[in-house]
């Protein structure tokens, strides 16, 4: 239950990351300065998602349920990378797609190796 549940939040953040990757600082939503990109859910990324696979390690005997979140906010960010919602594209194809990319891929993989040297008693003395 308590999976599942961290599943539909990083389907939940990996959605609203996109939408909002492409921000500006042009004056609309944002301050006007200069009209530069201010991808802040790439912060967001970097700090959501390795706290959902945290959260799932808790519950999970398996490795796979304790990649589970990390795995349904990579699936839905390919998902929408490929196929959009209208046909649209979602996903820039620029820097800022990378940089939410690895911002919520390599903490969560990091948290997902710390799930498995527990599993496997490394650093146990």
């Amino acid at each position: 239950m308590a999976i599942g549940a961290l599943m539909v939040q990083a389907f939940v953040l990996a959605v609203l990351e996109l939408f909002f990757l492409p921000l500006r600082l042009d004056g609309t939503t944002l301050p006007l300065l200069d009209d530069y990109p201010f991808p802040v859910t790439v912060l967001v990324a970097t700090l959501t998602t390795p706290l959902l696979v945290v959260g799932a390690s808790r519950y999970a005997r398996r490795t796979l349920t304790a990649a589970a979140p990390l795995l349904v906010w990579l699936g839905t960010l390919l998902l929408f990378a490929v196929l959009g919602p209208g046909g649209d594209v979602v996903l820039p194809d620029d820097w800022r797609s990378l940089l939410l990319l690895a911002g919520g891929a390599l903490p969560s993989a990091v948290a997902v190796g710390a799930f498995v040297g527990r599993q496997a008693g490394v650093g146990d003395q």
